[in-house]
């Protein structure tokens, strides 16, 4: 009884701390779908440190060659890239996010500490090593389904690489990959590079704890309903809802990961119909609205960087049908998008793609004018 009161107090600990730890990288993600056969997958990347510089998309074309990183260098694993694709950045890093490459393969990284926990270097295994970075862009260039990746996953081993741009702590993270087809899949690396791999519930991912407990948690609010509540007479009193959305009464508000788990799998099952993909691209930043962090929200006041005006830095949203990767950033709030059948992925050369030079919101003025003097 002693040793499993001490477990049990030690994993609300470390519960505790992930949540407390993870509003410095807050994401939440979600997939939708539209009657044209469309996947659209969508999230939030929130860092409340500095300006990570994720407005920043990095193209990269076929046939790269990549050399994986290890703790000791450029040694892990070699590979020549066979698909192009376009990743947001971090740091001036060539990964960051979320990524699309030209087949439609989404592979997007959610933050997880406290429980991710890669693999132990082996130098004897370093043409099988990769840090998780390279995992991303292993996965972006090689494949274009998930049962593809799935299939090779093995053939890989993610250790830890210390990143100096990210103030030289590991970065704990976890996948969310999907194809066209609607197949998708979460990859966890915990206890030291044991890989676990979950079925996304209803297509939403955020961060610690691990998805398992997720879905546990969602136990909880079997109560959340779409239905308004009824009238309830109590002696001489008869009770109302006060307004619509009643039956969502109860549905966590906060910005932890539990709470924005919840919210994201109630705003998902109760999606309205959706007609096409473009359509569903435009109800996922909708959504996404919902879980935008002012910055104030998430950092004390004295503690506020004069860099950043939010922390959610960016939303992106994904046709994995149509390969168009959109999105819209803290400094522009209009929609922007990169489509990938348009780019000749065999001739374009490696750049980065920086919409927010200015750092400065698109206003259309609309108004009024008197034909007259021309004036206001």
């Amino acid at each position: 009884m002693k040793t499993k009161r001490i477990f049990r107090n030690s994993l609300i600990t470390i519960i505790i701390f992930s949540l407390i730890s993870s509003p410095i990288y807050a994401c939440t993600g979600i997939t939708l779908k539209s009657k044209d056969g469309g996947v659209i997958v969508a999230r939030t990347v929130e860092w409340a440190l500095n300006d990570a510089q994720h407005n920043q998309l990095l193209i990269v074309p076929r046939n790269k060659e990549f050399k994986a990183q290890t703790p000791v260098g450029l040694n892990g694993k070699n590979w020549k890239g066979k698909y192009g694709f376009v990743t947001l950045t971090a740091y001036g890093q060539p990964y960051g996010p979320d990524g699309l490459n030209e087949e439609g393969l989404y592979v997007g990284v959610y933050y997880l500490p406290g429980f991710a926990e890669y693999s132990v270097y082996d130098k004897d295994n370093a043409s099988k090593s990769m840090s998780v970075g390279d995992l991303m862009q292993w996965m972006l260039s090689s494949f274009k389904t998930v049962d593809e990746v799935l299939a090779h996953l093995n053939e890989v081993i993610v250790v830890s690489v210390e990143n100096k741009d990210f103030g030289g702590a590991e970065l704990p993270f976890h996948f969310k990959i999907v194809d066209p087809s609607g197949n998708s899949r979460i990859i966890e690396i915990v206890n030291k590079g044991e890989v676990k791999i979950y079925e996304p519930y209803l297509g939403v991912i955020t961060n610690s704890p691990t998805y398992d407990w997720h879905i546990l948690n969602q136990r909880n609010y079997l109560n959340l309903s779409t239905s308004p509540n009824q009238q309830k007479t109590f002696g001489n009193y008869e009770l109302n809802p006060t307004g619509g959305g009643s039956g969502f009464l109860g549905i966590p508000g906060d910005f932890t990961p539990p709470s924005r788990f919840v919210r994201a799998a109630a705003f998902t099952a109760s999606c309205r119909p959706l007609v096409t993909s473009t359509e569903a691209v435009f109800e996922s930043f909708r959504i996404l609205d919902n879980f935008n962090i002012p910055l104030g929200a998430q950092v004390p006041s004295e503690k506020i960087p004069n860099d950043i005006v939010s922390a959610t830095q960016v939303t992106s949203s994904c046709d994995l049908k149509e390969k168009v990767y959109y999105y819209h950033t803290m400094w522009n709030r209009a929609v922007r998008k990169i489509d990938l059948k348009s780019i000749d992925f065999t001739e374009i050369k490696e750049q980065v793609i920086d919409d927010d030079v200015t750092k400065e919101n698109s206003i259309k003025d609309v108004t009024p004018y008197n034909k007259k003097t021309k004036k206001k």
